[in-house]
This record gives C-alpha cells, structure tokens and sequence, in this order.
C-alpha cells in the first residue's frame, strides 16, 4: 500500500481529537473556572531512502532524503489562564486574582483542587462546594454557627461572621494552593483536579495576599477561559486539515486503482 494512504489515515484520527477537545472547550464555554485544552501534534518517524553525507576534498556535503509517514498526537494542554469574573453578589461566591487553587476534601481526606468558587453552607454550617466536598481553611474546616447574624469574607481569605451578641468573630481563613505547573494537573470532573507528579505541588496552604500571593473576591465567580472565536476558528483549520487527509487517501486509492487496471 502506499505511505500517503496511512498518512492521511494517521492526519484524520489526530485532527478527530482536535475537534473532540474543540467541542469539549465549546460545551464549557460557560462552566465556571473551567480551562481550555490545546492540542498540538508530532511527525511519525521518517522512511530514509538516502543517508547524510558530509563534503570532502572533491565533493560538498548530500543532504538525507526522507520520506515521513504521517503525524501523531503530541500533548493536550491545559491552558490555566485568568477566566474572567462575574458578579453574582452571593458572599459564598469566590474568585481567585491570580494563581492557585481552592483545596477541597471529602471526609475521609481525600483531597481535590479547583478553581470554581462556588460554595454554599450545610445544615452543619461548614462551607461546602456543590459536590458538599469541603472547602479547607488554615487550620482545616471552615464552619460558621448557626447563630450567626451575617458573615463576610476579606480578600486575605479571612471569614468573619456576627455572633447573637453582635460581636464579630472568624470563622477561619481559607488556604490556596499552590503548584508551579498547573497544566500538570490530572481533570476529575465536576470542576476538580486531583495532583500528579508532574503538577508541582508546593506544600502546605498558602495564605492569600501574602508575600505576592493571590486574592480572593467574594460575590464573584471566575468563568471559564474558553474564547468562542478562537475556538470556531480552530474548528474550521480542523475541519478543512481533516478534509484534506480525506483526499490523501482518496488520491492514493486512485493511484491503486491505476495500477489494478494495468492487469489488463
């Protein structure tokens, strides 16, 4: 068979992907602190048909001659750029300005990181995100009484909340974390990310707005970093590349056919 059937073949299982993470982008175009994924593709090996060979006193140096068979699939990335806020006035609403992450755990400790801030009080009173995975703080928990009058959050991630005799008290402060290369993290769904080895965990809670680390906006919501317009225009330069491997193959099957009909 030819190299440029299998070629295409390889171009239309690559550019197939691309457009699956293209409509995934689409789907969470509004799913808050969602990250966009990027594709990107490398040659297959290469058939030499010529080797290299270097000059020498009567001749200059040959170039090798070589024939690729085709492109795999490279990396998909997660792009962990700003999404932008939007104003929900809801105090349990959080955005993060800046890195990191919010730490969230189940009871038995297993722990998860996100972005979306979205959190709400159980019947106990603890801060919870939809999922009623709990939201950590400094010193671990955060729950506010039932008796309390309000409650507000700072920007350092401090809960402050009125008691029944009008005096204020904190209920905790929420810690971020930290990694050096988000795009390592692994997706969980539901808006979560679980560590790997390659994310770069920083140990321990950081501490908002301390020594240069971010903030965090109460009655916010950081949305997803998704851009329709770059993505629509990444699904037609896939749509148009897939095409094109289409009539790689439908060229080369011609070609066969030639060849087929010299038998007769």
């Amino acid at each position: 068979m030819l190299r440029s059937m299998y070629a295409g073949i390889s171009g239309m299982k690559n550019f197939q992907t691309k457009l699956d993470v293209i409509g995934n982008n689409i789907a969470n175009v509004n799913t808050s602190g969602y990250k966009k994924a990027t594709v990107s593709f490398q040659d297959l090996m290469s058939q030499t048909t010529t080797g290299a060979q270097g000059a020498t006193d009567t001749r200059g140096g040959i170039n090798a001659s070589q024939v690729g068979l085709g492109s795999k699939l490279g990396a998909i990335s997660n792009i962990h750029t700003q999404g932008f806020q939007q104003t929900t006035n809801n105090p349990l609403d959080l955005a993060i300005e800046g890195d990191g992450m919010f730490v969230v755990e189940e009871a038995d400790g297993a722990t998860y990181y996100t972005r979306s801030g979205n959190f709400y009080l159980d019947d106990n009173g603890d801060v919870v995100n939809a999922n009623g995975l709990y939201l950590q703080g400094l010193q671990g928990n955060i729950t506010i009484p039932a008796n309390a009058q309000s409650f507000s959050i700072q920007t350092d991630g401090t809960v402050n909340y009125i008691d029944g005799t009008g005096t204020t008290q904190v209920a905790g402060q929420i810690g971020l974390a930290s990694f050096s290369n988000p795009a390592g993290l692994q997706k969980d769904g539901s808006n979560l990310y679980l560590d790997s080895p390659n994310a770069g965990l920083v140990p321990g809670l950081v501490t908002p707005e301390a020594d240069g680390a971010a903030s965090i906006v109460s009655g916010s919501l950081e949305m997803s970093n998704v851009d329709l317009a770059e993505e629509f225009t990444e699904m037609i330069t896939a749509q148009r590349a897939f095409q094109a491997n289409t009539r790689i193959i439908t060229t080369s099957d011609e070609i066969l056919q030639e060849l087929v009909n010299l038998k007769r």
